[in-house]
């Protein structure tokens, strides 16, 4: 018998997948072959059908490891006992509460509840209540409960806080570093931006060549190695942004003032200074510990706004520094040009603008709007990250590199499959497979009906990026050598390499041998800790944003709109908006007569199966339902000639 064990992985549907590694098929498992598994559990199985289509199918034996021992949802209230229902609809259980483990809570509202019984023999999880976060519709308690429901910590504890006072009025001194104060730099950010921790400045040769500057806030310099805020910072990973807050890895002290370059104040840095030629090439470069002090911050919206050259009003303010931004464009196209020859995928996915009220509700979502300015930050940031990867990558330095590796053979069979009906085709070797193909595809789909569709296809083709501390280079980006170095204020791998390098400049390149060893473990074990918060914020923040895109459309019940099919499933389609709102075309809804093709393309509908729905096709719905508790957005087809 062949025994296995993963994590299992549950689906609101009942079933779920049980995940055994990396880069292997996850196994299907059926509902009533899940017997109490939860999903996050450690779980053992056997394999029941080695030839159930695309996965193999098995059944839990045991449940080796429970992982979920707290859950977020509403309480739902009866005279003598009560239940909780999760947010997290996958988790395959309610929670029963008896009456003397209610605590304080009321009916309808959201609450955290601790497991003292697991499911067992077809009996539901038994919980008591230890924390009422509030009503289900009081301002915030949405965000709370996902804060909640993925552990997050929204507060620092004392110690550290005091430490971050303490560290933050430390006295600029330039001993050991080079002076940059006199030179030009700008911070260019988003408006609302508090945590500035990159700045950029260009100049041009006699000779036709570039030098970009890019500076990035020295955290390293504040936060020591085995310091409270160190250790805070590990636990962390990341910071996490959820709408109208955000979860900071480091203090504000700190993340919002002695290490954010503010305009007109000293601050450390760690510098790079990079020479490009006229064709985008690095010619040479170095690295340096710095203080730096920026001349001016500046917004995506100015910057954008002097590069048009139709605002009078931005033009006059900014008129001593229209030639530094006009360079930073001129550089940009040159760097971004080299890229896309190189098979830089230009996957522009827009992301989603989501406005709040004051009290926290969403009145308006559409799509952000990104400009060269976002791509001027965006071209220098990935030249600085790959350059410092390949120094220290030839300096064999203990190091974590940001690694994206080539997708599957059997995931790109399968890309072309819908490519296919499409009309393209990703071409080569695909079991060796080159940025070269993706970003050819995206070349012939550019300013088509299909684009965003396309798009998204190989996104989810693509394999996820993760820290690590061995090389292997970065596919989406075509790089060979590729660091995340810019962002140390909410990243630890960055603040981690910043450690690294100043330790190597302090110690003129020459670090011995047990240091190295030391740090060559400790890059290990901060990419794998890294690469699972970066993955919880994530959740949290798709999760934040979903419920905020069904709250904004809960008062939109009855309304017309315009969307691409973005897929297609053995259920339903789904319907993507211009304002980037996805919602569900249930097939009961269509009719009961329907019929789906075995690559799920297209599907056909009628007794006759005349209509057709394929992917990437422009349709009219309705919104027939939204609600921000089940995070859920249901659409229904309407007939309509133009689409």
């Amino acid at each position: 018998m062949e025994l296995l064990q993963g994590e299992y992985i549950g689906n609101e549907r009942g079933f779920g997948f049980v995940k055994i590694a990396e880069n292997e098929p996850d196994i299907f498992i059926s509902k009533k072959d899940k017997k109490d598994a939860l999903n996050g559990d450690v779980v053992e199985i056997k394999i029941i059908n080695k030839n159930s289509g695309e996965h193999k199918e098995g059944t839990v034996i045991k449940v080796i490891k429970r992982n979920t021992t707290q859950v977020v949802g509403t309480f739902e209230k009866s005279k003598n006992f009560g239940f909780v229902v999760p947010d997290d609809n996958k988790l395959g259980t309610d929670i029963f509460v008896p009456k003397s483990s209610f605590g304080k809570a009321k009916n309808h509202q959201k609450v955290v509840v601790k497991i003292t019984k697991y499911p067992k023999k077809g009996m539901k999880a038994e919980g008591k209540i230890i924390e009422v976060l509030g009503n289900i519709d009081e301002a915030g308690v949405d965000m709370l409960s996902v804060i909640k429901e993925y552990g997050l910590n929204n507060e620092f504890s004392k110690e550290v806080i005091k430490e971050a006072k303490t560290v933050s009025q430390m006295k600029i001194s330039l001993e050991g570093r080079k002076d940059f104060r006199k030179n030009t730099i700008f911070t260019i950010d988003g408006e609302d931006a508090k945590d500035l921790d990159d700045a950029v400045g260009v100049k041009k040769n006699k000779d036709g060549a570039y030098t970009l500057e890019v500076h990035i806030a020295d955290v390293s310099n504040y936060v020591k190695e085995g310091s409270k805020l160190n250790e805070e910072a590990i636990k962390r990973g990341t910071s996490v942004y959820m709408m109208d807050r955000v979860i900071p890895m480091l203090p504000k002290e700190l993340s919002n003032g002695a290490c954010s370059l503010n305009e007109n104040e000293d601050r450390y840095a760690l510098s790079v200074i990079i020479s490009i030629d006229k064709n985008g090439n690095v010619l040479d470069s170095d690295i340096y510990k710095s203080v730096i002090k920026v001349t001016k911050r500046m917004s995506y919206k100015e910057v954008q706004e002097i590069l048009d050259g139709k605002n009078i009003e931005i033009i006059n303010k900014y008129k001593e520094y229209i030639k530094d931004f006009k360079l930073m464009e001129e550089l940009a196209k040159i760097l971004k040009n080299r890229r896309m020859k190189n098979g830089y995928l230009a996957l522009e996915i827009p992301e989603s603008k989501i406005t709040l009220d004051k009290n926290g509700i969403a009145i308006d979502v559409k799509a952000y709007e990104n400009t060269f300015a976002n791509e001027i930050i965006e071209q220098f940031m990935l030249t600085a990250n790959e350059t410092v990867a390949e120094k220290f990558y030839w300096l064999n330095a203990p190091f974590i590199y940001r690694v994206h590796e080539r997708p599957d053979e059997d995931k790109v069979k399968e890309l072309n499959k819908y490519l296919y009906n499409l009309g393209y085709k990703i071409k080569g070797k695909l079991d060796e497979i080159k940025p070269t193909a993706f970003s050819k595809i995206l070349e012939d789909v550019k300013g088509k009906e299909e684009e965003k569709v396309v798009a998204n296809l190989l996104l989810r083709t693509l394999k996820v990026a993760r820290y690590e501390a061995e090389n292997k280079g970065h596919f989406g980006i075509s790089s060979k050598y590729y660091c995340h170095f810019t962002s140390p204020i909410r990243r630890y791998p960055d603040l981690f390499i910043h450690r690294i390098i100043s330790k190597y400049i302090d110690n003129g390149y020459n670090v011995k041998e047990e240091t190295k060893e030391k740090y060559f473990n400790q890059a290990e074990k901060y990419s794998r800790v890294s690469s699972e918060n970066e993955q919880i914020a994530t959740k949290a923040e798709r999760t934040s944003e979903d419920i905020k895109k069904a709250e904004y459309m809960q008062n939109k019940i009855g309304n017309e709109y315009y969307g691409i099919i973005s897929s297609i499933t053995s259920f339903g389609i789904f319907v993507e908006l211009e304002n980037t709102i996805e919602g569900l075309v249930r097939l009961t809804e269509m009719n009961d007569d329907y019929y789906i093709y075995d690559d799920i393309n297209k599907i056909l509908v009628g007794k006759e199966k005349k209509k057709v729905y394929k992917l990437g096709q422009k349709v009219k719905i309705e919104v027939i339902y939204a609600d921000k508790q089940t995070r859920k957005i249901d659409f229904k087809l309407i007939d309509d000639n133009e689409s």
